[in-house]
């Protein structure tokens, strides 16, 4: 089966299509600027020359018709007509507390989808606006809904409720639902493969770490805590988010600065992480290496803070889960910049970890980075969310 990804943003479009037999990614592009002048589609064919072409997307259901274009190209596409794509994958960000598990997509499942809502307005929305664009021009090819909320749903009481009344959590469901679940997912049985281990008989760490970044610890199988929380904010230090903060600093530079609750929330939100530890020198984890290696001091504070802030979450869930076999980094940052693997093992010694730094230098590949005679395996494992979402929907439709 031929299964078509889509990862819907708000004004832009990510997708792949891939052979769920051979599990190979036939085409892949990007859809930016829908909605907005200059719009432009990038599409790639496995193989093939990355095109890219600036056309008028005015709205999320142009943009699927020129990505089934692209697919479906004469010279360039992958599959002759839309037949042969046998189901759709979808990535939605928040599931709640309604959804455990990926599901095949209903109006009935739309619906609770957009309860979720107010839960994550920023993605929800534009998640929804993807699958009812495909469902109108694909009416007759089953969808699937992947959320990233749903690997963490086995959290346990102890681990997801805030120190807040109780009441609010009936009223609201405010809680710590996480997020990255399909990548934690992946990267945490994929590990085992590698390993070969018993998945349900290992206690693992997944480090994600990108732009946006979160930790969750994995036990026998099932998560039972992660970094991130009722939205995206918490947790881990990031590219542009604050990551875990005293609560009264709000209202403190609401004083101070006469700013309002959602003025400092984009503070928040959009200028804060290691682009504001830096001082606005750069959110880009790439930038911050090469000004740590010059000696630039606010490289240097933003990206040991960061590092640091991941060894004491780390810390927490080898706490957590009474124990640890196996810490695994992923996502941009986890999967290309040594030095952050580096700052953060060396906090770790207590695990037992020494790192083989000729290991450590490689990318790209699923590998153990650690010393054969570590007490704890440290491994990079590439995370692959598209693939994920490829297999939950063969799964529920195939």
């Amino acid at each position: 089966m031929k299964v078509l990804v889509i990862n819907c943003g708000s004004s832009s479009l990510k997708f792949q299509l891939i052979d769920s037999q051979t599990e190979q990614c036939l085409a892949k592009g990007l859809c930016e600027r829908i909605g907005i002048e200059g719009s432009m589609i990038t599409y790639a064919p496995e193989g093939g020359e990355k095109e890219k072409t600036v056309t008028p997307m005015p709205d999320h259901t142009e943009a699927i018709r020129l990505v089934l274009e692209a697919l479906t190209n004469a010279s360039t596409g992958v599959v002759k007509n839309l037949d042969e794509i046998g189901a759709v994958g979808h990535r939605v960000v928040h599931g709640g507390e309604k959804f455990a598990q990926s599901v095949v997509i209903t109006d009935e499942v739309l619906q609770t989808v957009e309860e979720c809502n107010d839960l994550a307005p920023l993605h929800n929305p534009a998640n929804l606006i993807g699958i009812n664009a495909c469902r109108k021009l694909m009416p007759d090819t089953p969808m699937v809904g992947v959320f990233d909320t749903a690997f963490h749903q086995t959290m346990p009481e102890e681990a997801y409720m805030y120190g807040l009344p109780y009441t609010y959590y009936e009223k609201y469901k405010i809680r710590r639902y996480g997020f990255h679940g399909t990548s934690h997912s992946y990267v945490s049985r994929r590990a085992a493969e590698v390993l070969h281990r018993d998945y349900e008989d290992l206690k693992t760490i997944v480090c994600h770490l990108g732009n946006g970044a979160s930790i969750s610890a994995v036990k026998n199988g099932r998560c039972v805590d992660t970094s991130m929380g009722l939205t995206p904010l918490e947790g881990l230090i990031m590219g542009t988010r604050s990551g875990d903060i005293d609560p009264a600093i709000i209202e403190f530079l609401a004083h101070k600065e006469g700013k309002t609750i959602d003025e400092i929330m984009t503070v928040l939100n959009k200028k804060s992480g290691v682009l504001g530890l830096s001082d606005n020198l750069s959110s880009d984890f790439r930038d911050l290496e090469d000004g740590y290696h010059k000696g630039d001091a606010n490289a240097i504070r933003a990206l040991k803070t960061f590092c640091y802030r991941v060894a004491k979450y780390v810390g927490a869930y080898v706490a957590a889960m009474n124990g640890v076999d196996v810490i695994c980094f992923t996502a941009g940052v986890g999967e290309n910049a040594g030095i952050v693997r580096s700052f953060v093992c060396e906090y770790l010694g207590y695990l037992g970890i020494a790192l083989d730094q000729e290991a450590n230098s490689r990318r790209g590949e699923d590998i153990v980075i650690s010393t054969p005679d570590s007490r704890t395996t440290v491994m990079v494992i590439p995370t692959n969310e598209e693939l994920a979402i490829a297999r939950e929907t063969v799964r529920l439709v195939g």
